[in-house]
């Protein structure tokens, strides 16, 4: 997939471009660059960074980063993909300029939104605009209890297999590996600290079981309440793994909430519940 940062770094052709933020390219976006493809145009994404409500000042906890967000819309389809840079300047766009560089300026013949998408300076343009200005609109088919914020609450909750049903894949823990206590290693299961930017959504705090690559994961996020831990952490142990990841890049799949965090009453409590986790994993099944 090809990726822009702006109109101009995109080839002018005749393109069906779909309009959102994607935030964890679920099913039902998944529908809507379908949408897109079955045109017969060149199927091409408009998305925004940051997201917008961020941009306006809003908390908003995003499902994937935008390195994962261009990962996945190229394994659904889409031949390219323009990140709007979503700044002041931006936001100041009147939306007959925004029409003229964003879409008429790419080649875009057919349109793809959400039936409430708003654009342009104040909001002040709609798809009828669009329309009025000589493009062919489609509304982004809607998929039933399938949305960004219904994920968001599923993870919050530990209910894997609910945001797993929305995604149309298992959900993802992605960030990059650095030092941690290093407990887990005189415990005998050594453990990957996994760092995630923190916009990022953190599921309910307990520990899953999961897989990274051919690997498969038992994942604990949480503070470490055996250990009088406070600050949040996100340790995977990869089962079978041996190797140097300090640095390194993991998205890990969760595919089932085991149990919450707990406190033991020794040492080898612990180690025995760990052991007991470990097992669970290498039995757990990836959610459909």
């Amino acid at each position: 997939m090809r990726i822009a940062h702006v109109p101009t770094q995109v080839v002018r052709q005749p393109r069906a471009v779909a309009i959102g933020t994607f935030d964890g390219v679920h099913r039902g976006h998944r529908g809507v660059i379908q949408a897109a493809i079955d045109t017969g145009l060149a199927p091409t994404v408009l998305t925004f960074d940051p997201h917008p409500r961020s941009a306006l000042g809003n908390r908003v906890e995003l499902i994937s980063t935008l390195e994962r967000r261009l990962e996945l819309l190229g394994e659904a389809g889409v031949e390219t993909t323009l990140i709007a840079p979503f700044t002041q300047d931006f936001m100041l766009l009147s939306p007959e300029r925004f029409a003229e560089q964003y879409l008429r300026g790419i080649g875009a013949e057919v349109v793809i939104a959400g039936e409430d998408f708003r654009f342009g300076h104040r909001r002040s343009g709609d798809l009828s605009l669009l329309e009025s200005l000589g493009f062919e609109v489609l509304v982004a088919p809607q998929l039933p209890n399938a949305s960004s914020s219904a994920i968001r609450r599923a993870l919050k909750l530990g209910d894997i297999a609910l945001a797993a049903s929305m995604l149309g894949r298992p959900p993802e823990l992605d960030g990059v590996v650095v030092g941690g206590d290093q407990r887990g290693g005189t415990l005998g299961f050594p453990t990957a600290n996994i760092q995630p930017l923190p916009e990022l959504v953190v599921p309910q705090y307990g520990i899953y079981a999961g897989q990274w690559g051919a690997f498969r994961a038992a994942v604990s996020i949480g503070t470490n309440p055996h250990y009088g831990g406070t600050e949040q952490r996100i340790e995977a142990f990869l089962l079978d793994f041996s190797g140097d990841l300090y640095g390194k890049r993991l998205v890990v799949e969760l595919w089932e909430y085991l149990r919450g965090e707990q406190t033991f009453d020794s040492e080898q409590s612990l180690i025995d519940q760990i052991a007991a986790d470990v097992a669970a994993t290498r039995a757990a099944v990836p959610p459909r």
